[in-house]
């Protein structure tokens, strides 16, 4: 048995900004007398539970069974096997006596409770010597090592889950390991999530028969068999609605996808690529997405640094957009300043468009930087209209979230208890709220959390 939790800690404290999941689990006692202890299960060691010392997880709790319940990797399954114990295991109420579980699964033997979760690995590649990953463009370090890993990613048929804000080329990431993988000569499907209504979200994904709804008139393919033989690229899978979550689950598990109004399931070969500009762990702490789901996609796992992170390669993708816009343009180096100190909030998808613009209002030989970099709002709201619908409602989001909650923290004197009452809003997500702007450096919610420190 081993107390090294490095690996849990790293899943649900920190956030690296790329990680993998081997192959395997870790098994942590959640409640009971041995909370905290943890066990690794790995290919060919199975894992048995019970107080007795020849057990690889030994249970001080006296309702345990000397062996009371076994663990063992078969294939791509977790196979858990109850080995006659007294009081039983259980799992969300139900007695087992052979199951096959997933990541987050919570599995009660006697008082005890053993939680399965990823053997997570924080990755730090070596940096590609390469500047560009297909029509991906950067030179600083942390781009390089993304483009190294996505190389290496691209080959394999792995899960992918693309974390990062708005604007930072998720999109294109997700097509270029389509690119670079043995499936590039299958289809590339995008599927939007939060475009689409949530009634129409189980159709879309996975398909109906004739009959099954009001309008449904004939027989229809979903995305993922669309993309069947290829990659389908989930985009904005944070905003799922939570009670839709557990049939794309299944789909992920199964491989399998079964139309709305159908009783059959039907096989599908998909690669999967998933994004977001959420935190999904927030999220997941929050109950608004589900940690067995989170699990299942983030089998690799890549952040995406935003553009005012990596400044450093504004001129080199000014002259990459330059060279596809207006190829006979220059810059000068006047202007190559201004856009150096823009902040860019909407990314490197802002930075492209400011460049386009700036190519066709184009005096002369040189790009005109002034005009183009002239919002087209309105100054009340700030409101960008040159901008994406949903990526310009974003940001004004974010605006709002940032004033409100920097001035209602103000006004109560970083009292958390005392602004999330007037605010009437959970504290857990105002805490939330707070990190993501940065707006307590002294990060003391968590103490405050656990001791009481804070209330009135």
């Amino acid at each position: 048995m081993s107390r090294d939790r490095s690996n849990v800690t790293a899943l649900l404290d920190e956030v690296p900004s790329f990680s993998r999941q081997n192959r395997g689990g870790i098994f942590l006692v959640i409640k009971g007398p041995d909370r905290g202890e943890s066990v690794r299960l790995e290919e060919g060691r199975p894992v048995a539970f019970g107080s007795a010392p020849t057990c690889e997880m030994v249970l001080t709790d006296k309702t345990v069974s000397r062996k009371h319940l076994t663990a063992e990797l078969v294939g791509e399954e977790v196979i858990m096997v109850d080995q006659g114990s007294t009081n039983g295991t259980f799992i969300q109420g139900s007695r087992f006596e052979k199951i096959a579980i997933g990541f987050g699964a919570e599995v009660k033997l006697g008082r005890t409770v053993i939680k399965f979760l990823p053997d997570e690995e924080v990755v730090e590649p070596e940096p590609s010597p390469e500047t560009a990953f297909g029509s991906i463009v950067g030179g600083d370090t942390k781009m390089r090592q993304l483009f190294k890993l996505l190389a290496d990613v691209a080959q394999t048929s792995a899960t992918v889950l693309i974390e990062g804000e708005t604007g930072t080329g998720k999109e294109l990431i997700a097509e270029e390991i389509h690119n670079h993988s043995p499936r590039r000569d299958g289809p590339f499907v995008v599927f939007d999530c939060g475009s689409v209504p949530r009634e129409l979200i189980e159709s879309m994904l996975f398909g109906h028969v004739k009959g099954s709804f009001t309008g449904a008139i004939t027989d229809r393919k979903g995305a993922f068999a669309e993309a069947h033989g290829g990659t389908i690229f989930l985009d904005e899978i944070g905003e799922m609605a939570l009670d839709l979550q557990p049939s794309l689950l299944r789909v992920l598990d199964k491989r399998a996808v079964r139309k709305v109004g159908s009783n059959v399931y039907e096989k599908i070969d998909v690669r999967v690529v998933a994004a977001t500009n959420r935190d999904l762990r927030a999220e997941v702490a929050k109950k608004a997405f589900r940690e067995d789901l989170y699990y299942r996609l983030a089998v690799i796992r890549v952040t995406v640094p935003p553009l005012r992170e990596r400044g450093a390669d504004i001129p080199l993708l000014v002259n990459h957009f330059m060279s596809g816009f207006g190829p006979q343009l220059d810059c000068t180096p006047e202007d190559m300043s201004k856009l150096v100190r823009h902040s860019w909030p909407g990314n490197v998808r802002e930075l492209r468009n400011a460049i386009e613009r700036a190519c066709l209002l184009s005096r002369g030989n040189s790009i005109n930087i002034d005009d183009a970099l002239v919002q087209e709002a309105a100054p009340a709201l700030g409101i960008r209209t040159d901008l994406p619908f949903k990526e310009a409602k974003g940001q004004l989001v974010e605006m709002f979230e940032r004033e409100y909650i920097e001035d209602l923290m103000r006004r109560h004197k970083m009292n958390l208890s005392a602004a999330a009452r007037e605010a009437q809003i959970d504290r857990k997500h105002l805490r939330e709220l707070i990190r993501k702007y940065a707006l307590d450096p002294r990060q003391k919610f968590d103490e405050e959390d656990e001791g009481g420190g804070g209330e009135e």
